[in-house]
């Protein structure tokens, strides 16, 4: 028979598979006697899980919510799976989901097994994101986006290698700060060790990233948060394309389709302007198509230009 923990693990990884189970029909499954279930669920309350029973000929136990979510206890399929969605849920145009699953994935990658940390890769690997906006940034490898993240919460000093948008490569010694998912690419913010100051960094130019052993104490940055960092850094480089456009709909309604990828000012109930910083037209272009309004661009002209090559283009392509 296993030892108690063992069991104790055994009997949480079953009570989280269905929602009620029959006390006969649990410990059959455990291999002990119904007295010593109703110990190990004792046992489980005491450590903050929140178990019911149910009494009679028809008794059983089941696992409720609580006031605090417990850990939990999944198999080896469960952790692939799990980290697989956390990788697509990590691309999430939804407020805030992204910055979260990478937080989770990290945690989840940290304390899987090898082996599984290997069907995790080939699974993302051989599998093709179908989103019609794209991945979140070209060649982001998960393992890169963990590591930084591990680094970043433990404080750890990070070395990596970074090639810049000259193709100029340089060996970067870190104070990792925060990772923040902006538009449909990564950056991490961190203090800059060689050159003293703080810098934002893409991460699909990042590659190698290891953390040394070696904690500091986090400094103050210099901004309200790393978000508003980064956008404050991306709007000062002068090869970006910097959007205005005013749209015919409501701020509230652009806000809930575009507004984690750009600023949103209401202008009156009906009329707002849109701002975004981009190095590419593509994704401007993309998301006023899909606001359903009319609009009219002040800025740039190229932006105007292409989506008039577009319409032209959509216009030849009719039947």
């Amino acid at each position: 028979m296993a030892n108690t923990s063992t069991r104790t693990l055994r009997l949480l990884s079953l009570l989280q598979t269905y929602r009620y189970w029959p006390g006969t029909q649990l410990a059959e499954r455990l291999g002990i006697s119904v007295r010593t279930l109703r110990r190990d669920i004792d046992r489980l309350r005491e450590l903050g899980y929140p178990v019911e029973a149910q009494r009679g000929v028809d008794g059983g136990y089941q696992l409720t919510a609580g006031a605090v979510l417990p850990p939990l206890v999944v198999d080896d399929e469960e952790a692939v799976a799990l980290a697989v969605g956390l990788q697509a849920a990590a691309q999430s145009a939804v407020e805030g989901l992204a910055e979260s699953s990478v937080r989770v994935l990290a945690k989840v990658v940290q304390v899987m097994p090898p082996r599984l940390r290997r069907q995790v890769e080939a699974l993302r690997a051989m599998t093709l994101p179908a989103g019609w906006n794209g991945p979140a940034s070209p060649g982001l490898d998960p393992g890169v986006l963990t590591a930084v993240a591990l680094a970043c919460r433990d404080s750890e000093h990070l070395r990596f290698s970074y090639t810049a948008a000259d193709d100029q490569h340089t060996n970067r010694h870190v104070e990792p700060h925060r990772l923040v998912s902006l538009g449909r690419r990564w950056y991490l913010v961190a203090y800059d060790l060689t050159r003293h100051d703080w810098r934002n960094f893409r991460v699909d130019r990042l590659t190698a990233p290891h953390g040394t052993g070696s904690r500091f104490r986090p400094r103050d940055l210099p901004a309200a948060d790393a978000a508003e960092f980064v956008r404050t850094s991306l709007d000062n480089q002068p090869h970006l394309h910097q959007v205005e456009v005013l749209v015919d709909a409501p701020a509230a309604a652009v806000r809930e389709r575009i507004g984690r990828w750009s600023t949103v000012e209401e202008l009156d109930a009906e009329h707002c302007r849109v701002r975004m910083t981009t190095d590419s037209l593509d994704w401007p272009t993309m998301a006023l198509g899909v606001l359903d309004a009319d609009f009219r661009v002040l800025n740039p002209p190229e932006l105007l230009e292409q989506i008039h090559s577009w319409g032209a283009r959509f216009n030849r392509a009719r039947a």
